[in-house]
């Protein structure tokens, strides 16, 4: 994918909007406001980016120090000169050198060693264990996301606390009834009205309507983060002439505790509050010819979260929202006969955003404490990044929501 894909992206903080506000059951026919109007609606959104198939965190953060590393993968290792040095151990694919600048700014964390005990290598079955944030021998209906907006009441003016886009699985927001909307399938060259149509919406008239997949070699996942984009750009929908403030992702109102950022999980939690959009890059099961297929993988999920940073800060909305990636796991340590990578236990994921705290967190791999099938150990159960986002993020109670205490990871800084 080349960035010129993503270069209008930006565009959304100031050119006039079609979409549905989706998050809103109200319809509006105002524009959306100048990049430079100040945010109104200034609630906490997760922006989660599946990254379907099961990513080689091996060779996204690579353990470049380890000779173990190139002992277990002769093929498919990175080599030393070609990567990006983070610090005297670690580093990252080339591919992803444009999350460089995110990265020294101190606003993405990478958190090493994430999966859970006793894996399951089944895509199914893992899959379901990360939507639901169960045990490797519990059956959960209802996804995470779900049960965290089931957890708190739902106002009339909200027709979906989230959104999926680019999959026909609602996955974390699974089974959540009127609390999750599901926005279809996305082609890269496709009408962005297939979403307005689904929700009933009639467009106003407008004279530069946002497309970015229309005459711009987008691919599908590119497609999607433009539909995430105008959503929460029509989220802006200017209300100067009514004099009414924003219902979409409202900004709790103030209380005696609420002015204290750095200890959101005391905060009584507002419904308007808490969004979620869940994102997919399909691809990532890379059993044959790996090398190629995965650069072209990261460089695809490295330009969209750099072009999806760049959106948010022109929409004001950078410092309240949150992107996680996840995975239903990682890839084998060992090579296969295939230049590819079998199934793994573990793998790195990253949280971007204004109030991220940046650096490496987790666990590195322990190439010395393989288990007896010759994968890595884990070193952060998954569930403690849902925590952290379900706490520290919203202020909402997690015992309820995961079913049992996960400490929260020192992740953010509110």
């Amino acid at each position: 994918m080349k960035r010129r894909s993503f270069l209008c992206l930006s565009a959304a903080a100031g050119s006039a909007l079609w979409l549905p506000n989706v998050f809103s059951a109200g319809r509006s026919t105002h524009t959306a406001p100048r990049a430079s109007t100040p945010a109104r609606d200034n609630g906490r959104l997760l922006i989660l980016v599946e990254l379907k198939g099961g990513n080689d965190g091996l060779n996204t953060v690579i353990p470049f120090a380890e000779p173990a590393y190139y002992r277990l993968r002769k093929n498919i290792a990175l080599k030393r000169e070609h990567v990006i040095q983070l610090d005297e151990r670690t580093a990252l694919h080339p591919s992803l050198g444009p999350l460089l600048p995110v990265w020294r700014s101190g606003q993405l964390a990478i958190v090493q060693g994430v999966g859970y005990a006793q894996p399951n290598l089944s895509h199914f079955r893992s899959t379901q264990i990360w939507d639901t944030a169960s045990h490797r021998d519990e059956y959960l209906r209802e996804g995470w996301l779900a049960r965290a907006f089931a957890s708190v009441p739902s106002p009339a003016d909200r027709a979906a606390h989230g959104v999926v886009i680019g999959s026909a699985e609602r996955g974390p927001l699974a089974h959540g009834g009127a609390t999750s909307a599901l926005a279809g399938g996305v082609q890269a060259r496709g009408n962005s009205s297939d979403i307005a149509q689904a929700w009933g919406f009639q467009p106003p008239r407008v004279h530069s309507p946002l497309r970015m997949s229309e005459g711009l070699a987008c691919s599908a996942f590119g497609a999607s983060i433009e539909k995430a984009m105008q959503m929460i750009a029509a989220g802006h929908m200017s209300d100067a002439q009514t004099g009414r403030a924003s219902q979409v992702l409202r900004t709790p109102p103030a209380s005696p505790t609420s002015h204290a950022l750095q200890a959101p999980q005391t905060l009584a939690p507002d419904p308007g509050a808490v969004a979620a959009i869940r994102l997919t890059l399909n691809g990532f099961d890379t059993h044959r010819n790996q090398p190629d297929r995965h650069r072209l993988l990261l460089t695809q999920l490295a330009e969209g979260l750099t072009a999806m940073r760049a959106a948010l800060v022109e929409l004001g909305r950078w410092n309240d929202t949150l992107l996680m990636t996840y995975s239903e796991f990682g890839r084998h340590p060992r090579e296969n006969d295939s230049r590819g990578s079998d199934h793994g236990s573990v793998a790195p994921h990253f949280m971007m955003g204004g109030r991220v705290a940046g650096g490496l967190h987790g666990a590195r791999p322990q190439f010395g404490q393989l288990e007896g099938d010759g994968n890595l150990p884990v070193g952060v159960d998954f569930r403690r990044l849902y925590a952290t986002v379900l706490a520290r993020w919203w202020g909402l109670g997690t015992h309820a929501i995961l079913r049992q205490h996960f400490e929260p990871l020192p992740l953010l800084r509110v």
